[in-house]
């Protein structure tokens, strides 16, 4: 992709532009001269709030405001302005994905700051706070208008270090408080790869950071030599990074001259095509795709290249829909300026960005025994546009990828939603409680087997630090409930966080994968394929 360095247009302070201006508009003149007329215009108004308004705002902060104010006009919640002062650490996040802060990805909605995704095993994500959740207030300052570039400058920090936070959540009246502990955020892309039950390999791919092309090949390879004749890709809850990590993934997997995406817009060389250069490195190992509601930007460049060749089958939910490229460009003085410069399109031509009006609402579905949102298919999905696969297949766009395999995870009720979100309230206090209880319970059992039976003594006393800790009564005052019917009313939800959190705190990540991982249902929906499956033909051949 091409990229252009972007100059400053100088700036003259003229006197007289009034009667100028009306003679340049009187007599006819150049396009160049006539936005060189509005520069004049723009220097004369930043002269006089400067000189003349009643408070004294400083002729930077006047620049940069001019500066925010016209990009928010953009409406591309994308684009921003990066100060010299935040320009290192957002270079160091993008390309290493080290920072301090808490690990939450944002974009605005509707004027707030809003969640996207919490990024795994971060503070953000073990608090509970959720995708779909906004920002009200961010360490004492009002949310309501906020700019993405603000709130991010405020949640980083040193690690150690507290934010508080106000979030308010769909479905619930009152803002939610957490209090959250920076840490030293490094982003792992794979965490662990594991080889399940018929020979399939697992990878969760959780970021495309700096070097996850090397660390995803040695995984596979690894999966490969211990035996695994199929593989799962994982991307569920990956936000996605850089175009060129997406197309460098996608090319493991598929044969030299084989397109993988395609990006358009307006500015010389945004016009691109992007195909794999390299040979299918696992052409016999039929691949599932594993994608949901916070798989975005290069995390749909590789789910929508291997669904358009049909080099995999996409099960899950529908992705995000981040379908823009960014480009990065360096100004005067050490600031930079990021802006959407393209859109970007799948090999048969679909485009991925969702229509901003229809990703600004508030997710609608059901919640998930992990308190994830969990989208239900509707009128509008099935009225998405058809395209077909490179092999003739339907496939749909309509933005983001819409898996092959639309299949919800394990969901509560109505009831059991209702109970799970009152234990919210208090914020982190559920989460906290939940952490204490399964760290005592591992302890006091250093030889706790991988196969432990989740007992009633520990759910007990889990369900008294509950009541102890202040957690239940402002829930079961808002649903008008005693404590005891709202803890009855959360039971499989306590009890399958609970158990997830034991076998996190005993065995590490990838124990607690496997822990839960029979309980998964787009997981096991994708292993049923796989092992009905002898290739990649006859997997993406097999009846839904």
């Amino acid at each position: 992709m091409s990229r252009r360095r972007a100059t400053l247009l100088p700036i003259a302070v003229l006197g007289g532009s009034f009667l100028l201006g009306g003679f340049f508009l009187q007599e006819g003149v150049t396009r160049d001269q006539n936005v060189y007329v509005q520069v004049r215009v723009f220097q004369e108004v930043v002269d006089r709030i400067s000189s003349d308004f009643i408070d004294d705002l400083g002729e930077e902060a006047l620049y940069e405001n001019a500066i925010q104010g016209l990009i928010e006009r953009l409406d591309d919640p994308n684009t921003s302005f990066i100060p010299a002062s935040r320009y290192q650490d957002f270079a160091i996040r993008a390309t290493e994905g080290r920072y301090g802060g808490v690990g939450l990805e944002v974009t605005e909605r509707n004027g707030w700051v809003t969640v996207t995704a919490p990024l795994p095993g971060t503070p953000g994500d073990r608090a509970g706070i959720r995708a779909g959740d906004w920002f009200v207030r961010v360490d004492g300052e009002d949310a309501e208008g906020m700019s993405v570039d603000r709130a991010v400058d405020i949640l980083r920090g040193r690690a150690g270090s507290e934010v508080e936070v106000l979030v308010g959540r769909p479905g619930i009246d009152e803002p939610i408080p957490f209090t959250l502990v920076r840490e030293d955020i490094k982003l792992s892309s794979v965490p662990f790869a594991t080889l399940l039950d018929g020979g399939v390999g697992y990878v969760p791919l959780q970021a495309f950071r700096e070097e996850v092309t090397g660390e995803l090949r040695t995984a596979l390879d690894d999966l490969v030599a211990a035996g695994a004749r199929s593989l799962v890709l994982d991307l569920r809850g990956n936000p996605g990074g850089l175009l060129t990590d997406g197309v460098a993934i996608s090319e493991l997997f598929l044969d030299r001259g084989d397109e993988i995406a395609e990006t358009r817009g307006r500015a010389l060389g945004a016009d691109e095509t992007f195909v794999s250069s390299t040979a299918d490195a696992y052409a016999d190992i039929p691949v599932v795709v594993l994608v949901n509601e916070s798989s975005a930007s290069a995390s749909e460049i590789v789910a929508g290249a291997l669904q358009d060749h049909d080099r995999a089958l996409v099960v899950g939910a529908p992705s995000y829909g981040k379908g823009s490229v960014q480009t990065v460009y360096r100004l005067t003085g050490g600031n930079a300026f990021r802006q959407t410069t393209a859109l970007w399109y799948t090999p048969v031509g679909r485009s991925v960005e969702k229509d901003r009006s229809a990703a600004a609402e508030p997710p609608r579905g059901v919640l998930t025994l992990d308190a994830d949102v969990a989208r239900v298919p509707s009128d509008e999905d099935r009225e998405r546009p058809t395209f077909t696969s490179m092999g003739g297949r339907e496939i749909l766009g309509g933005g983001g990828i819409t898996p092959d395999l639309w299949i919800l995870p394990d969901t509560m009720t109505t009831l059991e939603a209702h109970a799970a979100d009152a234990l919210s309230l208090r914020g982190n206090a559920f989460v906290t409680a939940l952490f204490n209880v399964a760290v005592d319970h591992v302890t006091a059992r250093p030889d706790l087997p991988r196969d432990f039976v989740l007992e009633e003594p520990v759910v007990e006393t889990l369900r008294a630090a509950l009541k102890a800790d202040g957690v239940t009564e402002p829930g079961a005052r808002r649903l008008g409930i005693t404590e005891d019917a709202l803890l009855a009313d959360a039971d499989r939800f306590i009890r399958h966080r609970l158990e997830r959190e034991i076998a996190l705190q005993a065995f590490g990540e990838e124990g607690a994968f496997l822990r839960m991982s029979d309980r998964d249902r787009q997981l096991q929906a994708a292993l049923d394929r796989l092992r009905g499956a002898s290739s990649t033909t006859s997997l993406i051949a097999l009846p839904e």
